[in-house]
């Protein structure tokens, strides 16, 4: 998996600990975080998670920035389990709506097309409708249901 790589509007990255003080100021509001796992943890807990040498096998956050900026704006979740790629995505809320989310999968799905991946899978909360409604207008579609969440994948 290539990393980092680029969008119009946006590069991915790994983590540096600068990041993490924005990563938090998202991550620890539990409104906007509701539909998430990863999330009220303190600074050292985020700096031991998120500092490590990236480990697909193991699952990897990545740094959504501005790239004009260098500014944090989100993050993407990867987990390549027998040959399945397991994605999540996060924007901070003040960039909400502004279609980074959708830019930025898009091309992690190409990413990961090119890498040799067939097959990519998101779990998600039945209530976050705006992420079931933004999978699907990526072409994911629903296949399952594991407890509190639906399944969709997408062939790549």
């Amino acid at each position: 998996m290539p990393i980092p790589f680029e969008t119009e509007r946006c590069r991915i990255r790994p983590f540096e600990e600068s990041d993490i003080p924005a990563f938090m100021s998202y991550r620890n509001n539990l409104d906007w975080m509701q539909y998430q796992g990863f999330k009220g943890k303190k600074y050292l807990e985020y700096k031991k998670a998120l500092l490590m040498q990236p480990k697909f096998d193991e699952g990897v956050q990545l740094v959504v920035a501005n790239k004009q900026t260098g500014e944090l704006i989100g993050d993407l979740y990867l987990k390549i389990e027998k040959g399945v790629c397991w994605i999540g995505y996060t924007i901070a809320p003040e960039f909400a709506r502004q279609g980074f989310a959708f830019e930025v999968v898009t091309q992690l799905l190409l990413e990961l097309q090119l890498s040799g991946m067939k097959l990519a899978k998101a779990g998600v909360e039945e209530e976050n409708i705006a992420s079931i409604q933004l999978l699907k207008k990526l072409g994911f579609e629903q296949n399952g249901v594991d407890g509190s969440e639906l399944i969709f994948q997408h062939d790549l």
